[in-house]
């Protein structure tokens, strides 16, 4: 004799709840996050969103290199560069 259990559907949806994946619609709410995240490099001066660039590059060149290593002096000869004494 085989005995199943029954689960009331109000258990199933709490659990399905508590356990599912949170889903990120994508519309106006992802919108203004973007902006959010952009802000700061947008409002900043000139020379800010140069060096912004100019180390974004150099990250991405490093980005499929074996050797990352290095990357903080990369950083701070951009910084010294653009920023005069």
């Amino acid at each position: 004799m085989t005995q199943s259990f029954s689960y009331p559907n109000k258990l199933i949806r709490s659990l399905s709840n508590i356990l599912a994946e949170k889903r990120f619609s994508y519309g106006k709410k992802a919108k203004e996050q973007l902006s959010d995240v952009e802000k700061p490099i947008t409002s900043a001066s000139p020379e800010v969103q140069q060096i912004i660039e100019r180390v974004l590059q150099a990250e991405k060149d490093r980005l499929y290199t074996q050797n990352s290593r290095g990357i903080n002096d990369d950083i701070l000869k951009i910084i010294n560069e653009e920023i005069p004494e």
